[in-house]
This record gives C-alpha cells, structure tokens and sequence, in this order.
C-alpha cells in the first residue's frame, strides 16, 4: 500500500464533517438588511471583512467573533448612533446561530466508520471552544476520534503543537478539509499529507489559489473518496 505508513487521520470539522458556512452567509445577508437604509450593501460587507480582519487576532474565529465585528461593523457604518433595536438583531443572529442544528454532510459517519477500524482519527479545527463542542456533541461523531484539538488558529506551528502532542511525525499524519489555506497548506509544508474536499461556499479569508503539485495532496468530492485513496 502507498500510504501504509500513515498512522493517524485529521479532519477538519466546519464544512467537512458537518454543515457550517451556510450559516454564516444566510446572517450576513440578514445583517445588511438591517443596515440597509445606513450604506449600500458593498460597502457594508467591506467594513465587515475589514473589521473581521482586523479582530481576527483579538478575537479569533467562530460566531462569537462575527456578532463582535458585526456590531463594530454597524456602529462604523451608522457613525456611532446606532439604534438599540438593531443591536439587538445582531445579538439574536448570534444566538440563531448557535441554536441551529448540526447536520452531517454526505457519507460521513459510514466513512469515520469504515477508518476508524484501521487508523486512529482526530479532530483539528478551530474556532470557538464552546462551539465547537456543542457541535461535536451534538453530531454524535466523538466516539469515532481518539482525539480533539480545537486550534486559536491553523499555522504551521499549530499543526506542529498537536502532532507533538500525539507524539507523530507529519510525514505520518494525512490531513481532510474544505480550506486550502488552513487544511492543506500548513500540513504539506510539514512534510504531511491531505486531501481538499471543496464545500458549495467558502469564506473570502479561505480563498486561495490552488494549483499544488505536490505527491502528498490529493482531491475529493466527498469524504468517503478518502476510503480508497487511504487503501490504495
């Protein structure tokens, strides 16, 4: 087998395991609505991708950092006067959110399933902690991952801090995600392997161009690719 050598399988959660994005753009759409009597929607989705930027650092990622900057975001746009009723939209946004279910996308628990038998599993993601766990609990998935690691953020050093932890070297870890950026790239810089799984939409920050050649990075359409490019 080609990748005999690899002990342990990485998965990204948000996108890859479970519907998330979604969710985000549907609240966008929401927030410019509320604001659209205040600017023209592109300039309000500017000042929210710069603000987000800019909070990325302060605050990180995930919905509690998204309702921080859409409320910056309003005050910005409505020159500090911005009416209470709108401030309390963006807080029941927030809250919308972190009710709404966790749905599994295609073939995932029959593919964690099937792998778990010959490789241990892990969870690298990042986000809010709070979140992030509720929304593992509530996939019923845990019992398939020997271990979770939700990251401040995916940079190599990152990658690096939980492949320590396991006490594994990259060049025995493969790495399944949506994100270019935060799934693949930091792990082939190791010496890694990963697969790309694209999702329908994907965040701004995530876009990257990604022409790979490299031997360690494979495609799929949906997780349950990974069953035979892992018995290859």
């Amino acid at each position: 087998m080609q990748l005999e050598h690899i002990k342990i399988l990485g998965f990204d959660a948000d996108d890859t395991l479970w519907n998330n994005e979604t969710f985000f753009r549907e609240a966008e759409a929401e927030f410019y609505n509320l604001l659209t009597d205040f600017a023209p929607k592109s300039v309000i989705e500017k000042t929210l991708f710069d603000t987000e930027m800019q909070n990325l650092e302060r605050y990180g990622y995930g919905i509690k950092s998204f309702v921080l900057s859409m409320t910056e975001t309003a005050l910005n746009i409505t020159k500090q006067e911005l009416p209470g009723h709108i401030t309390h939209e963006i807080l029941e946004l927030g809250k919308a959110m972190l009710a709404k279910p966790v749905k599994l996308l295609h073939e995932v628990e029959e593919t964690l399933g099937k792998l778990t038998e010959t490789h241990e599993l892990v969870v690298a993601t990042k986000g809010d902690l709070l979140d992030q766990q509720r929304k593992l609990r509530k996939s019923g998935l845990a019992k398939y991952f020997h271990h979770i690691e939700i990251m401040p953020d995916k940079q190599i050093t990152d990658y690096q801090t939980m492949l320590a932890r396991l006490n594994i070297s990259a060049q025995n870890f493969f790495m399944t995600g949506n994100s270019i950026k935060s799934d693949v790239l930091p792990v082939l810089e190791l010496g890694g392997y990963a697969m790309h799984v694209p999702y329908h939409t994907t965040w701004v920050y995530e876009d990257v161009h990604d022409d790979i050649q490299s031997p360690n990075f494979f495609r799929g359409k949906t997780l349950s690719d990974l069953l035979e490019i892992i018995e290859r």
